[in-house]
Parts: structure tokens; sequence; C-alpha cells
């Protein structure tokens, strides 16, 4: 199953009018197709029938939320909201997910290909996601599927615009827990980090599929934090 990662208003992602990376690729080679809707939104796919839910929604959510978020849950939901997509893939996310958890664990050996059922059976990944135990990456390591666009430290669950329960952190915690991440671990400059996304590995092997995906994940963070937009995984 193929993973995405979306950045843009939300009423654009439910209603289903953005592409994927795939997507784009065809319709740039002449052979159109038309944006199919994603998750819970396949049957809306009405830009003005969705804001009115998305903004519901997220006035929901920071009644729920209360006292825990201090800043406002406040972005663009309009039309002309810019948005960008990219595809790590479930090898990437997974990939570098794990060399997140193993950065916090340096006493245990780092797997050289993303091991099956990586997200349940990791001894790495269950130590940093351990109920007590404070990770220094958890917007990454944490099943985290949304990041919204203002700055806090927790993570929590909640159900999104559909109804279905995930997990959702902050677009500048992320980008910051990424940051140290590269920092206490490849140490590369930008223009390194850029060029680790411009090809997906061959080979899988698990740093080079991290890489790949710590470059747009890096690329898509920045993008949402300027432009102050949600981050959701597709899939």
């Amino acid at each position: 199953m193929a993973l995405d990662v979306y950045v843009g208003s939300l009423t654009r992602y439910y209603a289903g009018a953005w592409e994927n990376p795939m997507e784009k690729a065809a319709r740039e080679r002449g052979s159109p197709r038309p944006v199919q809707p994603s998750g819970q939104a396949q049957a809306v796919t009405s830009l003005a029938r969705i804001r009115p839910q998305v903004l519901a929604w997220r006035a929901r959510l920071a009644t729920a939320l209360g006292k825990r978020i201090e800043v406002p849950l406040d972005w663009d939901e309009t039309d002309s909201a810019p948005w960008f997509a990219d595809r790590p893939g479930w090898d990437g996310f997974g990939a570098l997910v794990l060399w997140a958890a193993y950065a916090e664990h340096p006493a245990l050996r780092v797997p050289q290909t993303l091991p099956e059922e990586w997200d349940q059976n990791d001894i790495a990944l269950t130590r940093s996601t351990a109920v007590g135990f404070k990770s220094r990456y958890s917007h990454l390591v944490r099943d985290v599927e949304m990041w919204l666009p203002v700055s806090f430290e927790i993570t929590f669950e909640g159900e999104d615009v559909g109804g279905r329960r995930l997990m959702m952190g902050s677009v500048a915690t992320l980008r910051r827990q990424l940051n140290d991440l590269n920092a206490a671990t490849w140490k590369a400059a930008a223009a390194e980090v850029e060029a680790w996304g411009r090809a997906r590995p061959e080979g899988g092997g698990l740093e080079e599929s991290a890489r790949y995906a710590f470059a747009l994940f890096c690329k898509l963070a920045r993008l949402a934090e300027a432009e102050r937009l949600p981050m959701k995984l597709d899939h």
C-alpha cells in the first residue's frame, strides 16, 4: 500500500481535490485522470460542502484541547490555500521512524533492512513508545498521522474530520525533532539532505530509505510551517 504525505487545507484533502505524486506524473505525461477523493471523504467531493465540516471539527478540537494548547487552532481553509504532496512510501517512513528510535537507544544495533511488522515488534520502537518514556522524537515515533500548524509539545489521539481516530502532533515540533535527529546522527548540511530526496534509493537498505524519507519530511514540514497548513499521512 502506498503512503503519501499531504500538506494543505483539510477541506481540499477530504474533498479529494488534490493529486498524489503518481497521479501528477501521469497527468504530466499526457494521461489525465480525475483526482479521486481520499480517505473518509469518498462520498464528499465538493469543497463548499466539506469546508463547514472541517471548520466545525476544528472548533470542537480546540474546545476539547482547552488550555493544553496555548495558541489558537487556526489556518487557511480557503480554496486559495496552496497544497503539496510527496511519496516516501511505507518503507521510507518505517525506516525513518526506526532510525529515530535507534538514535534514542544507541546500545541496540540498527537493522540493515526494514523488518516485517516493524511497527509492532521492533525493540527500539517499543522502548521509545513505552508509557513514561520521554522520546526526543515523539512527533515522529508515536504513530502520528496528522500534524497541525501550531506549536505544542504533546501528541494526542482524537477523531479526524471523518470520525476516524488517529494521533495528532505539531508541525513545528516535528520540524524541530527532525533537525535534532539530523544533528544527533547524520549531521548533514541542507544541500546534502535535499540531494537525498531526489531519487528513491535502490536496494532497500534501512539507512538509505530513512535518508530519503527524511528529506521529503523535512521539505514538507518546512512548507507546512511556512504556509501554516496541516500535514497529513495518506494511505
